[in-house]
C-alpha cells in the first residue's frame, strides 16, 4: 500500500498552541461583530442620507448580506476543511474589511454625482455576506485541532462571547465615535467610522498571517483524513437537521437585536443616539449575550456531571433555556419602558447564547475531521433565519403603516408623525409574536440533538 501517512498523535491537549489559536479566533469573532453592528447603527444616518422615509426600506440591504452569508457558508467550510483555517480566515477578512470601508462612501456626493443608492447598497451587502461566509466554520476547524474535546463547548463560548462583548460595546463606540456622548460632538463621520472599521480587520489579517501556524506541531492527522465531503450523510442526518431548524428559529429571534433594535428603541422611547446610557441599553443583548457564552461551558459541564452524560446535558440545557426565551419575548412585547424592554430582550438574547457552545460543540461531535462543513450547514440554515427576520420585520411595519394610511386616506409619506410610530410599533408587535414561536420550535429540535455516531463511521475519535 504506497499511501503516505502521517502519525496520528492522541488528542489535542491544552497548551501554548491552544491558547494563541483561541486568542486569534476570539480577537477575529470580536471584528465580525464590530463590522456587522456598526451597520445596524449607522441604518437612520444612512436613511437619511439616501433620502428614506422609514429604516424599514433598508430591508433588502439588512437581507441581502443574510442571503449571501448563507449561500457561500457550506463552500467556505469545505475549503477550510481541506486547505486549513489559515489561508480561509486571511481570505474572509480582508474581503469583508474591503466592503465595509466601501460602505461609507453611499451616498456620498462628488459634485453632482451621488456614488450610489439602495440598490448599490444592496450589492455591496451582499458582497460583504459572501466575504465573512465561513468565518466560524473555519474557526471551528482550528479549535477542533488545537483543543481537547473536553473543552469544546468552553472555547466555543469564549468565542462567542468575546464576539457578543464587542457588538454590545458597539453602540456605545459609535456614540463616541459618531453621535457624540453627553451633547459633545463625534469624533469622525459615520462614513470614516465604517473606514477605521475596515482597517481594524486587515491589522488582524497581517497579524493573523505572521502569528498562526495552519497546522499545530503537536498534532498531525492521517491522509485521506479529509477526503471527500460525506454530502449524502449531511444531508440525511436526522440530528444535523435539528440542529439546523433549531439554529434558523434561534437566529430569527436573535437577529433583531443586531438590526432593528437601535431604531425601535429611539422610534418607540425617544432614546437617542446621544444617550450614553441608551447606547448601553440599545448593546445591553449582547452583554447579556456575552454573559451566556461565557457561562455555557461551565453548565454542560455541571450538567454532565450530574447526569453522566455529555450529550444529554447539551439538551436539556438546549429545551430550557429556548423555553426561558419564549417567556422573555412575552414579556418585552408588553413592556412600557426603554429599559424593561432591553432587559427582557436582553435575557431573551441570553437564552440563546447559553446554548452557542453546546450546539457548535454539538458539530463537532457529529462532524469530527469534517467540523467545518458540518458546522457550516448548521450557519447556512441559521443564516436564513437572519436573512427572514431581516426581510419579515421590515414587511411587517411597511405593511401597518400601509394599512394605516390606506385608513385614513392618505399616502404613507403622508402620515403625521405620531400617526406613523403608532403605526410602525404595531408592525413590531406582530413580528414579535413570531419571535416567541420561533424559541418555542427551537426548544422541541434541541430534545432531538443528539450526536452519538460521526456522520462518518470510521471518523476520528
Amino acid at each position: 500500500m504506497a499511501a503516505a501517512v502521517a502519525e496520528i498523535d492522541a488528542e489535542p491537549a491544552w497548551g501554548r498552541e491552544s491558547a494563541r489559536a483561541l486568542g486569534f479566533v476570539c480577537a477575529l469573532s470580536m471584528i465580525t461583530y464590530l463590522d456587522r453592528a456598526c451597520f445596524g447603527m449607522a441604518l437612520r444616518p444612512i436613511a437619511g442620507e439616501l433620502g428614506l422615509r422609514d429604516v424599514s426600506e433598508l430591508k433588502w440591504a439588512i437581507t441581502s448580506f443574510a442571503i449571501a452569508y448563507a449561500i457561500f457558508e457550506i463552500p467556505a467550510g469545505a475549503m477550510g476543511d481541506r486547505l486549513g483555517a489559515k489561508a480561509m480566515l486571511t481570505r474572509i477578512v480582508l474581503w469583508w474589511s474591503a466592503f465595509t470601508a466601501m460602505t461609507g462612501l453611499i451616498g456620498l456626493r462628488v459634485g453632482p454625482v451621488a456614488l450610489g443608492g439602495v440598490g448599490t447598497l444592496v450589492a455591496l451587502r451582499f458582497l460583504f455576506g459572501a466575504g465573512e461566509a465561513g468565518a466560524y466554520p473555519n474557526i471551528t476547524r482550528a479549535l477542533h485541532e488545537r483543543v481537547p474535546p473536553a473543552k469544546w463547548e468552553t472555547a466555543q463560548g469564549l468565542v462567542f462571547m468575546s464576539g457578543r462583548l464587542c457588538g454590545g460595546l458597539t453602540p456605545l463606540l459609535w456614540a463616541f465615535l459618531v453621535g457624540g456622548v453627553d451633547d459633545r460632538d463625534g469624533l469622525v463621520s459615520w462614513r470614516v467610522a465604517f473606514l477605521i472599521f475596515g482597517m481594524v480587520g486587515v491589522t488582524w489579517a497581517v497579524a493573523f498571517r505572521l502569528g498562526f501556524h495552519d497546522r499545530p506541531r503537536a498534532r498531525r492527522t492521517a491522509a485521506g483524513s479529509h477526503g471527500s465531503i460525506p454530502w449524502r450523510a449531511l444531508a440525511t442526518s436526522p440530528v444535523l437537521w435539528a440542529l439546523c431548524v433549531m439554529y434558523l428559529m434561534a437566529n430569527y429571534a436573535w437577529a433583531f437585536n443586531f438590526t432593528y433594535l437601535p431604531s425601535y428603541v429611539e422610534q418607540r422611547f425617544g432614546v437617542g443616539s446621544d444617550d450614553a446610557l441608551g447606547a448601553i441599553a440599545k448593546g445591553a443583548p449582547l452583554w447579556f449575550g456575552a454573559t451566556g457564552c461565557l457561562l455555557g461551558g461551565p453548565a454542560v459541564e455541571l450538567l454532565a456531571r450530574r447526569t453522566g452524560d455529555r450529550r444529554l446535558a447539551r439538551r436539556r440545557l438546549g429545551v430550557a433555556a429556548m423555553l426561558l426565551g419564549a417567556c422573555c419575548w412575552w414579556g418585552a412585547s408588553r413592556a412600557t419602558g426603554a429599559y424593561s424592554f432591553c432587559v427582557l430582550v436582553s435575557l431573551s438574547a441570553f437564552s440563546i447564547d447559553v446554548t452557542l457552545g453546546a450546539a457548535w460543540a454539538s458539530c463537532q461531535d457529529l462532524g469530527r475531521s469534517h467540523a467545518a462543513v458540518t458546522a457550516a450547514c448548521m450557519n447556512t440554515i441559521g443564516t436564513l433565519g437572519s436573512a427572514l427576520n431581516g426581510w419579515l420585520t421590515g414587511t411587517a411595519v411597511e405593511g401597518a403603516i400601509a394599512a394605516k394610511a390606506a385608513a385614513t386616506g392618505v399616502a404613507p409619506a403622508a402620515l403625521a408623525g405620531v400617526e406613523k410610530t403608532a403605526a410602525a410599533m404595531a408592525g413590531y408587535d406582530a413580528a414579535f409574536v413570531s419571535y416567541m414561536l420561533a424559541f418555542l420550535v427551537a426548544a422541541a429540535c434541541w430534545a432531538a440533538v443528539d450526536p452519538k455516531r460521526p456522520l462518518v463511521a470510521d471518523d476520528e475519535g
